[in-house]
């Protein structure tokens, strides 16, 4: 009776534990080829590594997009033989405890100069894809006021739209 009720304790845990090392490594991999695939206009390569129900949110207010939508924006420029070109610089991964859910967030080095990339990931077979990839511009905090003039016009009208909804 009591080895019974060990057998059927251990039922419901996953038998191998997550190796987060090996993961973290998979995911880091996984996100330097993705990379890469953009540098060398790889459509296919490059949107293969998102999930299927992925959302990418650009640089641009306006730039949210599933994956759809976000391919048929970036097809002609892939299309010119050279899409964008970014290098991690600072990269930080993290998981949920079931290790197939991660997030990271890092600092790239593009021709913007430095960006941050976050996301969410998930674990499909032994692949990691893309669920959420977050492309922001960042500003050194001394210089936030004379950029906040020069988007102003811009953004005060995508503003004014959203408060008519």
């Amino acid at each position: 009776m009591l080895a019974a009720a060990f057998i059927v304790s251990g039922c419901g845990q996953d038998a191998v534990p997550l190796d987060k090392t090996k993961e973290e490594q998979l995911i880091r991999v996984t996100l330097d080829s993705f990379n890469r695939a953009a540098a060398r206009a790889d459509f296919n390569a490059y949107f293969n590594y998102y999930a299927d129900e992925a959302v990418f949110t650009g640089t641009d207010a306006t730039e949210r997009w599933d994956k759809k939508a976000f391919m048929a924006w970036a097809k002609p420029i892939f299309d010119r033989g050279r899409a964008w070109d970014f290098t991690s610089i600072d990269r930080h991964v993290f998981f949920d405890e079931t290790g197939k859910l991660a997030w990271f967030d890092e600092l790239l080095n593009t021709q913007m100069k430095i960006c941050r990339g976050s996301g969410v990931m998930v674990k499909q077979g032994n692949d990691w894809k893309l669920k959420q990839y977050i492309l922001s511009t960042t500003v050194p905090n001394d210089l936030l006021d004379s950029v906040i003039v020069l988007k102003a016009p811009a953004e005060d009208s995508i503003i004014r739209s959203y408060g008519k909804k």
